[in-house]
């Protein structure tokens, strides 16, 4: 597959850097609903953090000698402190330890990967030539997004760093992420109306599957 390379300004990029070779494999999957599904909630799941259990009767460390006389203290019957009528005591009905992690293999991420960028192929993917900026400004950048036609969320991915100037202009821009390749996630490519990968992004992905 065949793709134009532009610069990030909008202008074409001349000679034989003008057209960039799509590895098929990579972006020319057919994506499947299913499959992306089960990657996207395997992602969200694992963003969430452990829920912490509180400590009820059996997890207190207090004596299990009984409190007090069974009769004539006057007051009521207990046994020990842990008690959850107590301070210091376990809590009744405590929250439990919740776990959220899910397994995924390996084969399916990879492939659930390659349905996000070849549905980005379809529809919504930029190459451009680097992220070099004359102007490293917010104002700027802002401009060359809206000649560009880059409305709505964008996803910005470099090789193995990001430009410092890029992202330092692109920071207060809404809707705009910046991403290494290694940072590549299917959640991300999905979320977001416009895939924009330099030509080092494009060299990095393919070499993450076929390495």
């Amino acid at each position: 597959m065949k793709v134009k390379v532009q610069k990030i300004d909008g202008k074409a990029v001349s000679g034989s850097g003008g057209e960039i070779e799509l590895n098929d494999d990579v972006f020319g999957v057919e994506p499947r609903a299913d499959i992306l599904h089960r990657v996207v909630t395997w992602q969200l799941e694992n963003r969430r953090g452990t829920a912490r259990p509180t400590r009820e009767r059996s997890d207190v460390a207090r004596t299990g000698k009984k409190f007090g006389r069974q009769k004539g203290g006057g007051t009521a019957r207990h046994g020990d402190r842990a008690a959850p009528i107590f301070i210091g005591g376990g809590k009744a009905h405590g929250a439990r330890k919740r776990d959220f992690n899910q397994s995924l293999n390996k084969k399916l991420r990879a492939l659930g990967l390659k349905m996000a960028l070849s549905s980005k192929a379809k529809d919504g993917l930029v190459v451009v030539d680097s992220l070099e900026l004359k102007d490293a400004k917010t104002k700027a950048l802002a401009a060359t997004f809206g000649k560009n036609g880059w409305n709505g969320k964008v996803l910005v991915i470099d090789g193995e760093s990001v430009n410092d100037g890029f992202k330092k202009a692109a920071n207060n821009l809404p809707g705009v992420n910046v991403l290494p390749a290694m940072g590549a996630n299917v959640y991300d490519i999905l979320k977001h109306d416009t895939l924009v990968l330099t030509k080092d992004a494009v060299e990095k992905l393919e070499a993450r599957f076929n390495g």
